[in-house]
């Protein structure tokens, strides 16, 4: 599906230690109402994606295994299990 691949490409991008969020995706690819689409997108994500940089708009890690590989990548979190997005914002979009 192309439009899997354009979000596992802008994914590649994110360096460590930073996150995304998948509104910020959408709006990358043109389409910012498909927060949504790139949530399913990566559920399908290939091997060696960096899913775990890709975050609700919150901060809030889906999961322990999340939160683990983006602290293992230097990201803070607050005393509510919150990511200090200000610090970890890949782009403001």
């Amino acid at each position: 599906m192309k439009f899997f691949e354009q979000v596992y490409d802008v994914v590649r991008q994110v360096p460590a230690g930073c996150v995304v969020t998948y509104g910020q995706i959408a709006r990358l690819l043109g389409m910012p109402q498909n927060a949504r689409a790139v949530g399913y997108a990566m559920r399908a994500s290939p091997p060696g994606t960096a899913w775990h940089r890709v975050v609700n708009k919150a901060g809030k890690p889906m999961s322990t295994d999340q939160r683990a590989l983006l602290e293992s990548e230097g990201v803070t979190f607050n005393e509510t299990g919150f990511i200090n997005m200000k610090a970890h914002l890949w782009l403001d979009v």
